[in-house]
């Protein structure tokens, strides 16, 4: 029921200019960073299959080199599905302090104020997310091939878990430190992850998923005021 009632209170606050604010500069370093990436991929591409490839006790073998150029097409059209999910998710947690200060000004109003997150504190943050997200997206592969009708459940349980851990915990450390942030985590552990698989599986919806992350973040705002007692 706390996670329900936070969603639909996020969902019924999207409308919120900060909201939109957040929502448009994550769209927009989300599709920036994987243009950068596609590029990169292609320049790599490019580079290995710019000359003939030639093997050991084998020599030249020229159809190497149309094996490499096809399957960069197959790679570039593959990598942005596969990398929107954890670059939306990281960028929109580097935006939270925002999400979460207007969540408390419409609905905790009687709040003290907090200091923002500073802006490099902010960034490394989300880099440590990125790639926490990426490695064990990229490890998930491996248990897709073996289990494939659970794909699905798999990305959602684990994705859930790791966006409900940083969501919520870049939420609460605003007023309670990382520490507090931590300990409060752990103690509704099982909420957490249920908030982050419901935030996950509609990250599976493509342009839906790009959303999803600013409704998320609303929702842990929600779930830490619920599960705390700070606002009494």
């Amino acid at each position: 029921m706390i996670v329900l009632n936070a969603f639909f209170s996020a969902l019924g606050q999207i409308g919120d200019p900060r909201f939109r604010g957040v929502l448009m500069r994550g769209v927009g370093l989300t599709l920036l960073l994987l243009i950068i990436a596609c590029a990169g991929a292609i320049w790599l591409i490019n580079i290995w299959s710019g000359s003939e490839i030639s093997l050991p006790f084998i020599g030249a073998v020229p159809w190497l080199n149309d094996v490499l150029n096809y399957s960069g097409i197959v790679l570039v059209l593959i990598l942005p599905i596969f990398l929107m999910v954890p670059v939306a998710s990281a960028i929109t947690s580097m935006f939270l302090d925002e999400v979460a200060q207007a969540v408390e000004d419409r609905y905790y109003p009687n709040l003290p104020q907090v200091s923002p997150v500073p802006i490099g504190d902010a960034l490394w943050d989300t880099i440590i997310f990125l790639g926490v997200l990426i490695v064990a997206n990229l490890l998930a592969l491996i248990f897709y091939a073996m289990f494939p009708p659970f794909a699905p459940f798999i990305f959602w349980a684990m994705n859930g878990f790791l966006l409900g851990r940083e969501y919520f915990t870049l939420a609460a450390m605003r007023r309670l430190g990382r520490e507090g942030a931590q300990k409060l985590r752990a103690k509704h552990s099982t909420t957490i992850w249920l908030a982050g698989t419901l935030m996950a599986i509609p990250l599976s919806v493509p342009l839906l998923n790009l959303v999803i992350p600013v409704i998320g973040a609303a929702t842990f705002t929600h779930i830490y005021h619920k599960l705390s007692d700070t606002h009494v």
